[in-house]
C-alpha cells in the first residue's frame, strides 16, 4: 500500500524559517527524495505598516519559527527533516509527529492546487503582464504546485532564468 502525503507542521528556530525550507529543498534535491517530501511553505500574509509616513505592504511569517511540509512520513524522510540545520522537531506528542487534519489544511489554505496549463517544457510563449510585459521566451521548467514556471529571456542581450506566474504568460 502507498503512503499518503500529509502535511506536518516543524518547529524551528526564530528567523531560521527560510533557511530551514532551503536546507531541505536542498537535501531532497541531493538525495533525489522528491517523491516523499513534496512542498515545503513558510506562509506569507501582506501587512501594511507605516514607514517613513508612508503606508508600505510588507510581508510577514503567518506562523514564525514554524515550517509547513508536504511529505510521506517515513524514517527517511523524518532522519531528512529533523537533522536540517534550524529545525528543533516536529509538532506533536513526545517525538512522534502528528499530521495536520484535513479540516486544518483547509482552514490554513495551504491546500496542494494542482495549477493546470497548457503549455510545456521547450515552448515558446509571451508574457503578458508586469516588468517583462511583452518578451518572448522558452519555458525551461514548470512548477504546477506554486503555479509557476521559468522562462529563459533575453534581457540586454543575455538568455536569463525568470519565474512567472502562469497568468502572466500566454503560448505563442
Amino acid at each position: 500500500m502507498a503512503e499518503e502525503a500529509k502535511w506536518y507542521v516543524v518547529h524551528t528556530y526564530s528567523g531560521y524559517e527560510n533557511k530551514v525550507k532551503e536546507g531541505i529543498e536542498k537535501t531532497v534535491g541531493n538525495r533525489n527524495m522528491q517523491d516523499q517530501i513534496f512542498e515545503v511553505q513558510v506562509p506569507l500574509e501582506d501587512s501594511v505598516e507605516e514607514k517613513n509616513g508612508k503606508q508600505v505592504v510588507v510581508q510577514r511569517k503567518v506562523f514564525p519559527g514554524y515550517v509547513l511540509i508536504n511529505m510521506i512520513m517515513n524514517d527517511d524522510t523524518w532522519y531528512v527533516v529533523r537533522n536540517t540545520r534550524g529545525v528543533t522537531g516536529f509538532v506533536g506528542p513526545g517525538s512522534k509527529p502528528v499530521a495536520l487534519s484535513e479540516e486544518e489544511v483547509r482552514k490554513l489554505g495551504i491546500a496542494s492546487a494542482q495549477y493546470k496549463i497548457n503549455v510545456e517544457v521547450g515552448e515558446s510563449v509571451q508574457v503578458m503582464s508586469g516588468p517583462f510585459e511583452g518578451s518572448v521566451g522558452e519555458i525551461t521548467e514548470i512548477r504546477p504546485q506554486e503555479g509557476m514556471v521559468v522562462v529563459d529571456l533575453s534581457i540586454f542581450g543575455r538568455e536569463t532564468p525568470v519565474e512567472l506566474s502562469f497568468e502572466h504568460i500566454k503560448k505563442i
